[in-house]
C-alpha cells in the first residue's frame, strides 16, 4: 500500500447530509434510510476504507458502499472512500483481492470485476452530485482500472476472472463478473467521453462482452448454483426485453423464498439481503415494479433497531447466517431504496445499464477540456 493513505486530510471530509434522502413509502422513511447509511459510515476506517464483518476489504464491495453514502447525502464520508480508492491503487490499475484493517495486504492477487466497479462508482457520484471537479481528478484512476481489466479479456469477449499476485491470468471466467462488467465498461466510456477523453476501444468491448454474456453460457465456470448468475446479466444489461422476463422466470422458481427473499444458492434455505436487494433492482430495471417493492418490503426482517442489516437467514434453522451485520448489505438496500424512490440523480444507474448508451447528463455538465 502506499504509504500516502495515511495522510489523507480527514478534516475535509465532513459528516453533514447534502441533499434529499429516499424514502420507500409504507416501508422505509427517511430517517430509517439516512441511519443505514450512518451505520455505514460508522464502520468506515479513518483511511477512507470500508470492510467485511471480518475487517477486510475489496474494491467491489468498498465501491458499492461509497454509492450508499452518496445516496444517503454523506458526501463526507463518500469522498474519503473514493479518496482511498485513488490512493491505494496499483500501478497495474487494480487493487489486491483482500486487504486488512490498516493496510495489510493478504491476497496481493487482482480481480477483473473488483478493478471495473470502480468506474460504475464513480460514474454514480457524478450522476448524483454533478461535480466535474471530482469527475476530473479520478478520471486517471477509472484509466487505469479498465486497462487492467481489458488487459483480461478473451478474442470471444468474455473477461478472465483474475490477474494471479506473479501477473498470471486465470484460467476462467464468471457470468456474474463479466455481466457486470459490461457495465462498467459503459458507464467508464460514458465518463471518457465528459472528459474529452473518448474511449472507442471501450464501447467495442463493451460490446462484443455482453454478446458473449447474453448467448455464450459455455463461456463461463459453471456457477449456476448461485443466484447472482441467474440476475446478474438482467441486472447489469446485456439481457433486456423478452429475454429477460423468460431469464427471469425460468428461475423465479429456484432462487425466490416468498415472503423471505432471495436465496444465495438454490440448494440451501438461506436468503440474503443483499442478493434480494440486487433482485430488487433487475426488477425495477425491467419495469416489474410490484415484485420489486414486494421483495424489498419482505427483506426488511433482516434490519437491526440501529439501521444496520444481517446479512441473511436460514429458514430450517430460523437464525441470523452467517451471525454478522454487514456494510455491503447495508449499502444495497440503499440502493434499492433510491431506484424504488427515484430520489436522486443515481438512482435509475440499472435502467439504463440496458440502454443503447449509458445516458449522458445534460451538456451544460460536460466537464472535457478542463
Amino acid at each position: 500500500m502506499p504509504d500516502n493513505v495515511s495522510h489523507i486530510d480527514t478534516g475535509q471530509y465532513a459528516s453533514a447530509v447534502a441533499g434529499p434522502v429516499p424514502f420507500v413509502a409504507g416501508v422505509l422513511s427517511e430517517q430509517e434510510i439516512l441511519a443505514t447509511g450512518q451505520a455505514i459510515a460508522a464502520g468506515q476506517e479513518a483511511s477512507g476504507a470500508i470492510g467485511w464483518p471480518d475487517g477486510h476489504i475489496d474494491a467491489w464491495n468498498h465501491v458499492e458502499c461509497a454509492m450508499a453514502l452518496s445516496v444517503c447525502g454523506l458526501r463526507g464520508p463518500a469522498r474519503l472512500a473514493y479518496e482511498w480508492l485513488r490512493l491505494t491503487q496499483r500501478a497495474d490499475g487494480s487493487w489486491p483481492r483482500r486487504t486488512e484493517a490498516g493496510g495489510l495486504m493478504t491476497d496481493a492477487a487482482g480481480e477483473s470485476n473488483h478493478a471495473a466497479y470502480v468506474s460504475v462508482g464513480v460514474w454514480h457520484e457524478f450522476l448524483v452530485t454533478r461535480d466535474a471537479g471530482f469527475l476530473r481528478r479520478m478520471w486517471p484512476t477509472v484509466r487505469r482500472a479498465m486497462e487492467f481489466v481489458l488487459g483480461l479479456q478473451t478474442p470471444r469477449g468474455e473477461i478472465i476472472w483474475e490477474r494471479a499476485a506473479d501477473g498470471t491470468p486465470g484460467s476462467y471466467a464468471l457470468l456474474t463478473g463479466c455481466a457486470s462488467m459490461y457495465q462498467s465498461l459503459r458507464c467508464g466510456a460514458a465518463l471518457g467521453d465528459l472528459v474529452g477523453e473518448p474511449q472507442p476501444d471501450w464501447e467495442l468491448a463493451a460490446g462484443q462482452l455482453g454478446h458473449v454474456v447474453a448467448s455464450h453460457p459455455e463461456a463461463f465456470a459453471d456457477k449456476s448454483r448461485f443466484s447472482m448468475d441467474w440476475y446478474y446479466p438482467i441486472l447489469a444489461g446485456p439481457v433486456r426485453g423478452a429475454d429477460a422476463a423468460a431469464r427471469m422466470a425460468a428461475g423465479w422458481p429456484d432462487f425466490v423464498m416468498p415472503g423471505l427473499g432471495v436465496r444465495c444458492v438454490r440448494d440451501e434455505p438461506w436468503v440474503t439481503a443483499a442478493e434480494t436487494c440486487e433482485l430488487v433492482l433487475a426488477l425495477d430495471a425491467i419495469g416489474d415494479r410490484e415484485r420489486a417493492h414486494e421483495l424489498f418490503a419482505g427483506i426488511q426482517q433482516l434490519r437491526d433497531r440501529d439501521g444496520a442489516y444481517w446479512t441473511g437467514w436460514q429458514v430450517v434453522n430460523q437464525r441470523h447466517f452467517p451471525p454478522e451485520r454487514s456494510n455491503y448489505t447495508a449499502a444495497a438496500i440503499i440502493l434499492a431504496a433510491d431506484a424504488l424512490a427515484g430520489t436522486t440523480g443515481g438512482a435509475h444507474l440499472f435502467r439504463q445499464a440496458g440502454a443503447d448508451r449509458a445516458a449522458a447528463p445534460p451538456a451544460d455538465a460536460a466537464v472535457c477540456g478542463c
